[in-house]
């Protein structure tokens, strides 16, 4: 497969990130919320290829196991970047926009990442801008009604809250969590958004690692 880390394919990355010891059948990839036989055959052919993972062949006990997470995530975060997101951008004066979010939105499919979402576990980076990821049925119905039940002002340039339609359609919203009654992307995405993004994007994904490995939820060792 040409690129692993589309949309689609980076389920079965996701999938195997999230159980780093774990003996995968390609069955496991597909289903609801998978992707197809073929798809997940060609991921694993090309992730095998790359030294990312080790193909062990049984007959009908044979399965794969993620060896190499450092090279993986090194290599994904070479191929994103979070500007291929398409975002709208408005204004709030409102100091407690993220409260008010957070109680408009609990029944949405939305997650906060970029420093945003980050610092709900670092409190790393001072920042009034909000950084969400929202799928809603209708874009252009509940963004307008999100603006009217917020005040969102639309300014010719800037604005601190930004609402994104997620490249990653599909795959963004795996591992979304609840902390501290927010939702926030995985600490994977949030990793991956971050490494590029400026201002201070790298450092704070940085600490984020940090952060995480003290408390044994390391992004690249098993």
């Amino acid at each position: 497969m040409n690129n692993i880390f589309s949309d689609k394919a980076t389920l079965v990355l996701r999938k195997m990130l999230s159980d780093r010891g774990r003996k995968w059948v390609t069955r496991d990839f597909t289903g609801e919320n998978g992707v197809s036989i073929g798809m997940a055959q060609g991921v694993l052919e090309t992730m095998a290829t790359r030294g990312y993972i080790e193909r062990v062949k049984r007959g009908p006990e044979s399965y794969s196991i993620l060896t190499n997470t450092r090279e993986l995530i090194d290599d994904w975060l070479a191929a994103y970047r979070f500007e291929i997101n398409k975002i709208d951008t408005y204004y709030s004066h409102d100091k407690n926009i993220l409260s008010r979010l957070k109680e408009i939105l609990k029944d949405k499919q939305y997650a906060l990442t970029l420093h945003s979402g980050a610092n709900l576990t670092t409190s790393f980076v001072v920042t009034d801008e909000v950084h969400m990821y929202f799928e809603p049925e209708d874009w252009e119905g509940n963004i307008l009604e999100l603006r009217q039940q917020l005040d969102l002002k639309e300014l010719v340039r800037g604005g601190n809250i930004h609402i994104i339609r997620p490249h990653y359609k599909t795959s963004v919203f795996c591992g979304a969590r609840t902390i501290r009654g927010y939702k926030v992307v995985s600490d994977l995405q949030l990793y991956l958004d971050l490494h590029g993004f400026k201002p201070r994007g790298r450092e704070h994904a940085e600490f984020l690692k940090q952060v995480l490995e003290d408390k044994g939820k390391s992004l690249y060792e098993h």
